[in-house]
């Protein structure tokens, strides 16, 4: 409690609630707040990372950017898990598809993450530490997707520390059915897992690895809602 607020994020313990939905762009957070949310009121301009707390039909919600890579979503959902009593993350954001049944728009539901990170050694298991989402969590957001009528698959993703290759790994894990590629989904598994806390991540996808199809940053900072409908039918 003592450590807020911290580096990273300006708040003061209280203001963000248990629940916190965050997506890479701060931009996105700013939308979902503008959209999705009651009197939302900002906690957060710490380095650009903006974060907003109000409500969602009711129900006590804050939003928040976590930026791109393990590296920085790491930073902050430990702290929002250790030193603002945050029970749950929700990261809604982009990923690219393997699986050839993905198109773009349609939805992933990361129930595990692989990763070519070396962010788990901090614990120095004794062996290799399978990242997974939160089971009511997963459960939660493909019931949504039933109910809401959206393209989604359930499954692995895996969480690349690298966005352009030198050496193209893509058709290795395609050959063990990951679905998706994005680069937080593990680090954040990990950190909940740590803290003993809830998360889960949901992808629109963004692009095609096989197909080569592309969406423009417009389009993936202003209409990818489905995944923010899904997020927010949760808390």
């Amino acid at each position: 409690m003592n450590k807020t607020p911290t580096p990273h994020i300006g708040a003061k313990f209280g203001e963000i609630a248990e629940t916190v939905i965050m997506a890479g762009d701060p931009l996105r957070a700013k939308f979902m707040a503008e959209n999705f949310m009651e009197n939302p009121v900002q906690f957060n301009n710490v380095r650009g990372m903006l974060g907003f707390t109000g409500t969602h039909n009711g129900k006590r919600v804050s939003v928040m950017g976590h930026g791109m890579g393990m590296p920085s979503i790491g930073i902050y959902t430990y702290e929002l898990y250790n030193f603002y009593g945050v029970k749950a993350i929700i990261r809604v954001g982009s990923a690219g598809a393997f699986d050839t049944d993905l198109h773009l728009g349609d939805l992933v539901i990361a129930m595990g993450a692989c990763t070519d990170s070396n962010y788990g050694a901090q614990y120095a298991l004794p062996g290799p530490f399978a990242p997974i989402a939160d089971f009511n969590l997963v459960r939660g957001a493909a019931e949504a997707c039933e109910k809401f009528g959206y393209n989604y698959k359930v499954g692995n993703v895996v969480s690349s520390d690298v966005f352009y290759n030198d050496i193209n790994q893509n058709d290795k894990w395609m050959k063990m059915g990951v679905l998706a590629v994005e680069m937080e989904a593990a680090a954040l598994y990990m950190n909940a897992a740590r803290a003993g806390k809830q998360a889960l991540t949901i992808c629109t996808i963004s692009d095609h690895i096989v197909t080569g199809e592309v969406t423009t940053s417009e389009q993936r900072q202003n209409s990818f809602t489905h995944m923010m409908d899904v997020a927010f039918s949760l808390i």
